[in-house]
């Protein structure tokens, strides 16, 4: 605004007044003031409670391990519904003769995909199987 360099406020539309934008740069400001003092304020009481700021706490390989230990549980989770859904089908199709890799392609032929969208191979028709059995 200073450099006189047209722009335009979205929620103000094109035929703003410069008086209105110049108030509304300075509430922003004020409110960017205002967050920076109660987020100032805030760390200082977590500090003077004891708390430990920013960075490594010390139970990094802790935290981590937790985070892998959920991640992998709920992989499983999510790996046998999808195998128990998925096996009655595999199942009934071998029932009828099929190899695994021909229930691999009749599973791609019928658009069905696997858990991360591809197709079906001998070798991801046998995990689902043995996961359900």
């Amino acid at each position: 605004m200073a450099q006189r360099v047209p722009f335009i406020v979205a929620e103000l539309g094109a035929d703003v007044d410069p008086f209105v934008l110049h108030v509304y740069a300075a509430l922003a400001e004020k409110e960017r003031k205002l967050i920076s003092d109660r987020t100032k304020r805030a760390l200082d009481a977590a500090k003077a409670r004891g708390v430990k700021l920013g960075g490594d706490r010390g139970n990094l390989a802790e935290v981590r391990a937790k985070g892998m230990a959920a991640s992998a549980e709920t992989r499983a989770a999510r790996a046998e519904q999808w195998a128990g859904d998925v096996a009655p089908m595999i199942r009934e199709l071998q029932a009828g003769g099929m190899s695994l890799r021909q229930v691999a392609s009749e599973l791609t032929a019928r658009g069905v995909l696997t858990p991360r969208g591809c197709e079906w191979t001998a070798a991801a028709v046998k995990r689902p199987v043995e996961r359900a059995a």
